[in-house]
């Protein structure tokens, strides 16, 4: 199947937090809060079914995670509607999230919505 972009749909980052509470292992100890919105401004509605991260550190090292949903779901977003949600990424090092968003058209055939770059900073003395 091939993913095409769809005018309207897209992706806003909301925010990132770090979060030094959180479990983390420990060639990753510093975990981030991501806040995502997938906003639905097309004509039609899109189910998300997967997503792609790839996370990159300073020393060029890169991550990348590929699974089914978003936190589980397989959302249905409708025209004129939103779906937000929260989740983290852990990191050695200061590091550069990407990545994207896979689903299916109303009307039949793929579709691909960009996560735009984030940066996961570790705070000084972290």
């Amino acid at each position: 199947m091939s993913f095409d972009e769809l005018p309207g749909l897209r992706v806003l980052v909301e925010d990132v937090i770090f979060m030094p509470h959180l479990d983390a292992p420990e060639e990753k100890p510093h975990p981030f809060v991501y806040f995502l919105t997938i906003v639905n401004d097309s004509g039609e509605a899109v189910t998300i079914a997967g997503r792609k991260w790839i996370v990159k550190d300073t020393t060029g090292d890169t991550t990348v995670v590929e699974g089914e949903g978003v936190v589980g779901e397989t959302p249905t977003i409708k025209a004129g509607e939103r779906f937000s949600y929260n989740s983290y990424h852990t990191v050695g090092r200061d590091s550069v999230a990407s990545g994207a968003f896979f689903g299916k058209k109303e009307s039949g055939g793929g579709v691909r919505v960009r996560i735009p770059d984030f940066h996961l900073k570790v705070p000084e003395g972290a």
